[in-house]
């Protein structure tokens, strides 16, 4: 162990594991482990890795499929003082070179299936010192390696690297020290309980020790940082963590799941995944019983509000939107505005605040402008000053990371969120957020997916356009979607023009990609000029 514990994720995670050995830790298929059974695998991992030449600095890329050994390499990269940090395993050969090069990869874990994208890029990455594939060999390594390794003076400066999804831009790297991390994702170890954060890293064996030993369940790939985020929050809490170990992503294997596990929460990312989660349960009635199912969440994308009622409805579950982002940690849970403006109010917390749109003051009551986090915040774009200038920066002496979102300061300090600054639409000089249109999409029976985005319109300088699924069976009916959004919305918001697509393109986390979004409408309406 670490001469004297830190917030390093690795020291929190060991003090959890002496405190709940016994208790299980994570379930994929027919892999069960507890949490001196996980420690041990990510001991004997960090041993491994220490004797083909690992040590501190050292970028570890995590291409895998969920399983126990994203975790085994995560931990094990913080057990030494590396870097973990995450790839898509959806990404092409060109999309991973750019990872490659822009983390400057030291060692490289994926799953085997990834093979025929893999390996052939190997070559042209001499840097990257060990290679590791879950399977035969990798259990053979792990075995053979002992737990015995020279184990750093860890620190909670020590860095995790998230990369964003790339959807308005090529992905970056955000830099989070282990302890800022620990403080603004995954709640400094006050989610399920009231005493508030830990004041001592020590003091992490209690919230494990004390607390309820609840089950999770992460749909979403943890390769997205929401889904890594909750189950550090259940590893770090005592809980067990339950991941499907189907790539795919089945309602029906999904419920299955959590019947079977007897899941307590469930997390997912949004109406992308939510809705398919609805209609498996409207289509199959009784078919899953979930007594002890208690709490679903949305991170990394929102409910429609229709879809809150459902699960309610079909599931007596508490249901609950919470925002965030890859620079900024976790921002809190809200409900839906009482005024209809904007998409989700957050409750006052110092370390919440809205600066100006000129980004050189903190505004007040009454005022909008930009969301941002100040305090335990990451430190910056790996490898990327000009961008981390523009996100990162300092104003009033305190660290300010800016969220993208537009938001407003309420007279009692709440704050309403607004929509991302950088999908708004200027429709002849009116503002539209995405978001919100989506949603009120979203609620008609025919809709399977959308997005919305502006196209350039020489009459609005932008026009709003959706770009819309149907359900099977379902007709293209673009009046009869602009007349049902026209009961919802102000008319400048409907959309001027409705591209309809076979599927809707998202990260396999359900994240939204304006980008193809965009491409896909002009391309359209350039088809049909």
């Amino acid at each position: 162990m670490s001469n004297t514990r830190t917030y390093s994720l690795a020291d929190l995670f060991e003090l959890v594991a002496e405190a709940v050995p016994d208790r299980e830790a994570v379930v994929c298929g027919n892999r069960r482990l507890t949490y001196a059974q996980l420690n041990e695998r990510a001991d004997r991992l960090a041993a491994y890795l220490q004797s083909k030449g690992v040590g501190p600095g050292d970028t570890v890329g995590l291409q895998l499929y969920n399983g126990t050994e994203y975790l085994e390499a995560y931990f094990a990269a913080c057990k030494l003082r590396a870097i973990p940090l995450n790839i898509n395993y959806r990404y092409v050969a060109h999309e991973l070179r750019y990872i490659y090069d822009n983390a400057k990869l030291s060692v490289l874990a994926y799953s085997a299936p990834l093979a025929g994208e893999v390996e052939p890029l190997l070559r042209d990455y001499p840097a990257i010192k060990v290679v590791l594939v879950p399977g035969e060999e990798y259990e053979t390594n792990l075995a053979a390696a002992g737990r015995d390794y020279a184990v750093p003076q860890r620190s909670g400066d020590d860095i995790s690297l998230l990369y964003t999804g790339g959807t308005t831009g090529m992905p970056k790297g955000v830099m989070w020290p282990h302890q800022a991390l620990f403080f603004s994702a995954l709640g400094g170890g006050s989610f399920y309980r009231q005493e508030g954060p830990i004041k001592t890293p020590e003091e992490i064996a209690e919230v494990a020790s004390k607390g309820y030993p609840l089950r999770y369940l992460a749909i979403a790939p943890l390769m997205h940082g929401a889904a890594l985020w909750a189950s550090l929050v259940s590893l770090l809490s005592g809980q067990t963590v339950l991941m499907r170990d189907h790539v795919e992503f089945s309602a029906e294997q999904i419920w299955d799941l959590a019947v079977r596990e007897h899941a307590n929460i469930i997390s997912v990312v949004g109406d992308a995944m939510a809705m398919p989660l609805v209609a498996a349960l409207k289509g199959h009635p009784g078919r899953w019983p979930l007594p002890a199912l208690k709490h679903i969440g949305s991170g990394g994308g929102l409910f429609s509000a229709h879809v809150q009622q459902d699960l309610r409805e079909l599931l007596n579950v508490t249901v609950a939107d919470s925002m965030g982002s890859s620079e900024g940690g976790a921002f809190g849970g809200g409900a839906k505005p009482e005024s209809g403006e904007g998409f989700i109010k957050l409750a006052p917390r110092p370390d919440l605040k809205v600066i100006s749109i000129e980004r050189d003051r903190f505004v007040g009551p009454g005022e909008s402008g930009i969301l941002v986090r100040v305090g335990n915040v990451a430190i910056g774009y790996w490898g990327d000053e000009q961008k981390s200038a523009e996100t990162f920066i300092t104003l009033n002496g305190e660290r300010v990371v800016i969220s993208g979102d537009m938001a407003k300061i309420l007279e009692d300090g709440s704050i309403v969120v607004l929509g991302r600054g950088s999908q708004c639409i200027n429709s002849g000089g009116e503002k539209v957020f995405p978001e919100e249109v989506e949603e009120v999409l979203h609620r008609h029976e025919s809709v399977a997916d959308a997005l919305v985005v502006g196209v350039p319109d020489p009459r609005w300088g932008n026009k709003v356009v959706a770009v819309v699924s149907l359900h099977p069976g379902a007709k293209p009916d673009a009046a009869a979607l602009n007349a049902y959004c026209r009961g919802f919305l102000a008319g400048y918001k409907v959309p001027k023009e409705v591209v309809f697509v076979d599927q809707v393109a998202r990260s396999p986390a359900g994240k939204a990609d304006y980008r193809w979004a965009k491409e896909t409408a002009q391309a359209k309406l350039a088809e049909a000029s």
